[in-house]
């Protein structure tokens, strides 16, 4: 594998456009994509489990870990989440007896978004396929 240039690598840290590639000798591909040239082909059975792993909800677990108090976790919970007093210090508990606790669950997109604002706060969170 090659690796981009260093001319590359600035371009991309400025967030602005990357030189063109050579896609193949003598043509150019503006950003250095290469268009695919046909679209891969799956089997049935391929097919059939991407549709049923879609319509599982995706979980957003928090996991316990030693730096924050167990009053913060509470507090982000309810913040975040909009959980009442009883419900966060319930999953707060969970998170710190059990090691983890899921605190959302919903579309993959939901279940990023809820990992990020909880990776802002400081808590240690996943997301994983319910299943």
């Amino acid at each position: 594998m090659r690796l981009p240039s260093p001319r590359r690598w600035r371009a991309a840290l400025r967030g602005g456009p990357t030189p063109p590639t050579s896609a193949a000798p003598g043509r150019l591909v503006p950003g250095g994509v290469v268009p695919p040239e046909t679209a891969p082909v799956g089997d049935v059975g391929t097919i059939v489990d991407q549709a049923t792993t879609s319509d599982r909800p995706w979980l957003v677990i928090v996991w316990n870990d030693p730096i924050n108090l167990m009053s913060f976790v509470t507090f982000v919970l309810q913040k975040l989440f909009g959980y009442s007093k009883e419900k966060a210090t319930t999953l707060m508990l969970d998170i710190h007896t059990k090691g983890r606790a899921v605190v959302s669950s919903g579309t993959r997109e939901r279940a990023e978004l809820d990992v990020y604002r909880l990776h802002e706060h400081g808590l240690w969170a996943t997301m994983e396929q319910s299943g």
